[in-house]
């Protein structure tokens, strides 16, 4: 593409940066738009993105796709991608694990990723082709490693859930994932599974959901990392993928062919 994407990425840490107090100031916000059974919106995941998106749109000239309020198609041309708080639940019951996800996607591809964890004074970024920064300080690429080793991030879990990915191909995926990994972690933020799987605290990361806005952000940077990305059936990941699989090289190997073993990742894919 033809911005200059270290411009771009020293922007996007400006913005971010200036409204890091008022995330801050709102934990514990209540539920203000309802999306669904325990999925909703605070009034400030709307003024997070109304704020955030003006002053990219101004600033950089490129459009914004966000959670609440939609955008550009991202399979095509250049967008942000921006999740005003990601792990809401979390965030209006004043947990301290959410964040901000913001990500360039150019061509269907992310190729700037942003993860902003004010509660935890943590902000990782990344251009595609690396390193990650944590801090402005550049992280190590991610080594080799094994899944007995490794902490595992799994993804949003109800086992009466329903639709793409049903609840009980989540929970038969728990037995061999407890048996096989170190330890498996539910922290209910994709963004912060992701992030912790680039700088390594993880060493992987199943995440069920499909948006962009959740996903493209931790897919910049573990890409960056030097990690593995795929969907659950081991396809390249793209925008328009139903699923994450990512992971250090060496246990995403492992994670995929403990899924295979689960049930056929397609049908669970199309399911």
């Amino acid at each position: 593409m033809s911005q200059d994407l270290p411009a771009l990425l020293a922007v996007a840490r400006e913005i971010l940066d200036s409204v890091t107090s008022r995330f801050i100031e709102g934990v514990g916000a209540p539920s203000a738009v309802t999306k669904g059974r325990n999925d909703f919106a605070t009034e400030l995941d709307l003024e997070l993105e109304r704020t955030i998106s003006a002053q990219l749109e101004q600033r950089t000239g490129i459009e914004v796709h966000g959670e609440e309020f939609g955008g550009p198609q991202l399979v095509s041309g250049t967008a942000w991608v921006l999740d005003p708080i990601d792990g809401t639940f979390n965030y209006s019951s004043g947990h301290p694990l959410s964040g901000m996800l913001l990500a360039l996607v150019h061509e269907g591809e992310p190729v700037l990723g942003l993860t902003w964890l004010p509660l935890l004074g943590q902000r990782y970024a990344a251009i595609a082709g690396g390193p990650v920064l944590l801090n402005g300080q550049p992280l190590p690429p991610l080594p080799h490693g094994k899944l007995a080793d490794a902490m595992i991030g799994f993804g949003a879990f109800n086992v009466d859930a329903q639709g793409r990915i049903p609840g009980q191909f989540r929970f038969d995926l728990l037995g061999p994932l407890s048996r096989l990994s170190s330890r498996v972690r539910m922290h209910g933020s994709t963004g912060i599974d992701l992030a912790f799987t680039a700088s390594g605290v993880l060493g992987g990361a199943i995440v069920f959901g499909h948006h962009p806005w959740d996903n493209a952000a931790g897919v910049a940077l573990i890409r960056a990392a030097g990690g593995v990305v795929t969907d659950l059936a081991g396809e390249p990941w793209t925008i328009t993928s139903g699923s994450v699989l990512a992971a250090a090289p060496g246990v995403h190997e492992e994670l995929l062919e403990m899924i295979c073993t689960v049930a056929d990742p397609v049908t669970t894919e199309e399911g």
